[in-house]
């Protein structure tokens, strides 16, 4: 069963998607191949990346949605972009988690493995593993969401709701968030169905209504209270060890040893938020000196 490894990017993360790149040829096993989703002006800038990746151009995703990526005038050079002329303008980080879900009406892989540019893989892994039977593993953190989150997780939580006709949520509520996380193809296509039947427009126009989205919790609370868990099986052991903040560890390399040290028997890899602000000379020598 191939599986599509998906990774969106812009040109100024070449390099962490370089570092990416070079560890799954190291580390992914089976038969899988990897699509870069970047912006068309990005594109011109992708063409040393990864032979073994699949360029997608966004505009050629979003185009039959109406929608076409443009770059921001406040972040010139591609870093940023938004969605015009009908849609409320998008980061470049609302238009990535755009790209990933408009991805499954175009592929033919049964599994999308999402996998963040800021990712490094440090263990080897076949993402067919995934599949128990007919059913793939959903990672979901059960009741891990609550009231003082440090980040827009009730907005999120909210904007679901109504985008799926589902809640509203309650308290402490799941989370599906994670740098590392698999989709069915067949649900995504699904899910985007089904939001444009509730909302009879087009579903990217649905998702931008709010700035305020999360395309983990959309699919995940799809999974679980659209489709009643149909076809998945729910899994706390989230793929990666993820280090979110600026103030867990010092920031340098001991502190990345020290993260590194953490990782659970059952992480395949680590993700260095690119915001945090460590150095990818530091993450890349961390990488080299756990491969030696």
């Amino acid at each position: 069963m191939r599986t599509a490894v998906v990774t969106a990017s812009y040109a100024n993360d070449f390099e962490r998607c370089r570092l990416l790149c070079e560890s799954m040829d190291m580390r992914l096993k089976g038969d899988w191949v990897h699509y870069l989703l970047v912006a068309p002006f990005d594109v011109a800038y992708s063409g040393n990346w990864k032979a073994r990746a699949v360029r997608s151009s966004a505009r050629a995703i979003f185009c039959r949605g109406g929608c076409a990526p443009f770059p921001t005038r406040s972040r010139p050079g591609g870093a940023s972009s938004g969605l015009a002329p009908t849609a409320c303008p998008c980061a470049g980080w609302h238009v990535q988690q755009l790209r990933r879900l408009a991805l499954s009406r175009h592929i033919e892989e049964a599994t999308m493995f999402a996998v963040d540019s800021d990712v490094v893989l440090l263990r080897d892994f076949d993402p067919a593993d995934l599949w128990q039977g007919d059913r793939l593993t959903l990672y979901r953190k059960d009741g891990a969401i609550g009231e003082r989150m440090r980040s827009n997780h009730l907005e999120w939580l909210a904007h679901s709701d109504q985008l799926l006709g589902i809640g509203p949520f309650s308290l402490p509520a799941n989370d599906y968030i994670n740098t590392l996380i698999a989709w069915r193809t067949d649900t995504c296509r699904a899910l985007l169905d089904h939001i444009e039947g509730l909302h009879g427009r087009n579903w990217i126009h649905a998702v931008i209504r709010s700035r305020q989205f999360s395309e983990c919790l959309i699919y995940g609370r799809f999974v679980d209270e659209v489709l009643m868990g149909q076809g998945h099986v729910a899994s706390p052991e989230g793929l990666c060890h993820v280090l979110w903040f600026d103030d867990s560890y010092a920031r340098d390399i001991s502190g990345l040893r020290h993260f590194i040290r953490e990782m659970a028997p059952h992480q395949i890899g680590i993700g260095v938020q690119s915001f945090v602000g460590h150095d990818l000379a530091d993450i890349r020598n961390v990488v080299l000196e756990r491969a030696a």
